[in-house]
This record gives structure tokens, sequence and C-alpha cells, in this order.
């Protein structure tokens, strides 16, 4: 109820903020479950999705968000939890699994899960390699896979920005990929890898992004080691020249 309460409640407001336009909207079945799996490129993804389908998606969200102390982290539970959101500890194994199972149950109740296959954002707007856990997830509950390709939302929020810009954005949902529901224990690491790329695929001829072989993690920890090396030797030159100049 809250979720639909928000929508119509803040919905226009962001609406006319981002301006996103919807295409593909007859490929998102209308009842039974599903599972939408997107691009990632800002914060407000997460909202866009739920502008633009007509029908209520959950989510997964950093364990973060609902561990906060004080009001603040109280707010912030109930606020994720009101709209739809659940966490996932990404620390990975059985914790990470824990999450996915509760995916699984939300899909097998006919609700649509919303997931970002890449697992981050994109750190310079190019598409990365996608994670299996949707495919896993279709196969083991044989719901469709629709494939949405968010466009946009990188120029409206540039990383580290906290509050988004105005403009103009759009989520285009391709045709459904259907999948044959697989006992657990046949589903095989290449058949995920396999129905992963293609998931890939679809969302990159949507998108017309730039594809990248790589997990977006590990070029994230690449940036953030090679960004930590610059600034090290900028502080030694600097220690240097003050020294020169003692």
């Amino acid at each position: 109820m809250l979720y639909w309460f928000f929508m119509r409640t803040l919905g226009p407001v962001a609406r006319h903020r981002f301006k996103p336009v919807a295409e593909g909207l007859q490929n998102i079945p209308r009842t039974g479950g599903g599972i939408i799996a997107a691009n990632h490129l800002a914060v407000i993804d997460d909202a866009l999705l739920p502008l633009t389908c007509p029908r209520m998606i959950h989510f997964m969200g950093k364990a973060e968000y609902f561990e906060g102390k004080g009001i603040k982290g109280k707010f912030k539970k109930w606020w994720f939890t009101s709209v739809g959101v659940f966490p996932v500890d990404r620390s990975g194994g059985s914790k990470s699994l824990g999450a996915l199972e509760h995916a699984r149950e939300i899909i097998e109740e006919g609700h649509l899960f919303g997931i970002h296959i890449e697992g981050t954002r994109s750190p310079d707007g190019r598409l990365y390699k996608g994670h299996t856990g949707a495919a896993r997830l279709a196969l083991e509950t044989g719901c469709p896979i629709i494939p949405a390709a968010i466009i946009g939302s990188r120029e409206l929020q540039k990383p580290g920005q906290v509050i988004p810009g105005k403009g103009h954005s759009k989520v285009i949902y391709g045709e459904p990929i259907e999948v044959e529901k697989t006992p657990s224990d046949e589903v095989t690491h290449e058949r995920l890898r396999e129905l992963t790329d293609e998931i890939t695929r679809r969302i990159q001829a949507m998108s017309g992004q730039e594809y990248v072989p790589e997990y977006a993690q590990v070029v994230k920890q690449q940036m953030k080691e090679e960004q930590d090396v610059l600034d090290s030797a900028g502080a030694e030159a600097a220690a240097d020249l003050e020294r020169e100049h003692e």
C-alpha cells in the first residue's frame, strides 16, 4: 500500500524532474512472476524503473541501508521496507544466497523482481559483465526475464552527486526471454553464463553502451588503487617541495 502511496504522491514530482519515457511496456507480463534485469548507471535508476513500470517491482538493497542507528537509521529502514526493498549482504557466500532465496519467494508469489545484473553502478557509463543471479532465479522459477535499458540517468546524476539534476531519461523494456524451469541441481555454470550474456547483449542493443567483459566491481577496485597511488605520489611530491623550501 505504501509503495503505491509514494508513487502517487512523490511520483509526479519525480516525473517532472526526470521526465522518464517508457518504451516496450507491452513486454511486461500483466500477471505472474518475472525478473526486470537492467543496467545500472545512477542511484536514481531504482526510481526510474518503478516510475515507468505499471506493476510494483521489488528490489534488493545494500544491507547497510537497514543497519543505521538512531532516528535516521530507523527511517531509512522503514522507507526501504515500505517501497519493496529488502536487504542483501554483498559480502557473498550464504548471506548473499539468503537474499536470492527471498527473491525467489517473491517471484513464486507472482510478483516482479528488479535486479541490476552488473551488481553495482557502472564506473564510467559503459556496460559491464553481468552476474548470474538473475539467470539462476529465472531457471529455478521458470519465470521470464525482461531486459531493461536505462538511458540518461547518468547525465542527471553524476557519480558522487547526491541531488539529481533535471532532464530527460528513458527506460526501454525488451522482449521477454522465456526460460524453462530447471531443478537447481541441474543448473550448470555454462547455462548460467550463457543466459546472463544473452541478457547483457539485449540490454546493450537497446542502450547503445560500450560493453566491457569485466565485472564492474573489479574495475572500480582497480580505479581506486590507481587513484590511491596517484594520491600517495602527490603527497610525497608535496612533502619533497616543502622540505626543499625549509
